[in-house]
């Protein structure tokens, strides 16, 4: 059960108040000794084309190769020419900057409600002993329709709501082909992994604030984590990095690249791939001067739909890794503020 909400980040910012001792990040899991605010190298990842991807030509074939490739190194790609405009995901971003402008008062509106987790808040807060993320944000479940709590969506700025339901609308015809394409990566039938998700799959739409941190050597903007979810859809900021992932031992910036959307690989398609495709550990790094705002888009099975290994990348050359399970998110979530790796929860 969450515990009662402190204040969030950007009223401590505002209040200039110093810095908190439980936002003070205690280092975990690989990579810890190297420090949070240091020079990282950048991850070099692919930027795909999506409308190639369902080609018969060469272009087509090498783009299902570089997807491959991405998917099983990183767990990580940039996906362009994929169905939405720049204009609109620059109006998305707009929007969700203006919503963290505006006044606590009518930001709490639409605070999220003890034991929730939909609404807005700051880092939801488990533990009396735990560490706290530097972070504000609104969560909202906006897929399927009759899942969605309006009371938690904001009617200012003008036309947020109906701006979120387009955008959710353009990632939901966006994530099938993500799931095609990577079925076909994978040399499987086109649809294996979108009749495992569920037409009942959900979609939760993150929007995050990340203020500027007087401590970016001491302080974390999202603790190292892999995701719950299927996939995740990343409308990262444009002109503010942070965002790291680690590999073997080292963590890497993810780069900035115009017009795209990061797709990270979640645990879910982990197990669904039978581990050819990795779910990422990735973290959030905070700076001393500017705000980061980045839109999260995680889909995920409803918690009734059985997820196990697709039958055809299971063989005595390539045994099972993981359980037929349902509901991981509870799987996820015990794990997860235990500060351990979840998918292990969903092992052999």
């Amino acid at each position: 059960m969450e515990k009662p909400k402190l204040k969030t980040v950007q009223e401590l910012v505002a209040a200039g108040e110093g810095l908190p001792e439980r936002y003070l990040f205690p280092p975990t899991g690989g990579g810890e000794g190297q420090p949070l605010n240091g020079l990282m190298p950048e991850m070099e990842i692919s930027a795909i084309d999506l409308s190639l991807l369902f080609s018969s030509s060469d272009e087509g074939q090498e783009e299902l190769r570089k997807l491959h490739s991405a998917l099983s190194t990183w767990g990580v790609v940039q996906v362009r020419n994929h169905g939405i405009t720049e204009a609109f995901l620059d109006k998305v971003y707009a929007q969700t900057k203006q919503f963290f402008a505006f006044s606590t008062e009518e930001k709490q509106k639409y605070a999220r409600e003890v034991g929730g987790y939909q609404g807005y808040g700051n880092d939801i807060i488990i533990s009396d002993d735990q560490a706290l993320d530097w972070i504000d944000r609104l969560h909202l479940t906006t897929y399927p329709e009759d899942l969605r709590q309006l009371k938690f969506w904001p009617e200012i700025p003008t036309g947020f709501r109906e701006t979120l339901h387009e955008y959710t609308m353009k990632l939901n015809i966006l994530r099938d082909q993500l799931f095609k394409g990577m079925a076909r990566s994978l040399e499987l039938e086109d649809n294996c992994f979108v009749e495992m998700c569920g037409e009942n799959s959900i979609m939760d739409i993150r929007f995050n604030m990340y203020p500027p941190c007087p401590r970016p050597d001491k302080v974390i903007g999202s603790r190292p984590h892999t995701d719950g979810s299927a996939v995740t859809l990343l409308l990262p900021d444009k002109n503010v990095g942070g965002l790291q992932f680690l590999k073997d031992g080292n963590w890497y910036e993810a780069p900035i690249i115009p017009d795209t959307i990061l797709v990270t690989v979640g645990d879910v398609l982990e197990i669904m791939s039978n581990g050819v495709y990795k779910s990422p550990i990735h973290r959030v790094v905070t700076n001393t001067e500017k705000e980061r705002i980045s839109v999260a888009t995680f889909c995920f099975p409803h918690a009734e739909q059985v997820i196990q290994p697709v039958d055809g990348l299971v063989s005595e050359a390539t045994p099972r890794l993981y359980k037929t399970i349902k509901n991981y998110a509870e799987i996820y979530f015990k794990y997860y503020h235990q500060g351990r790796k979840s998918i292990e929860g969903a092992m052999v």
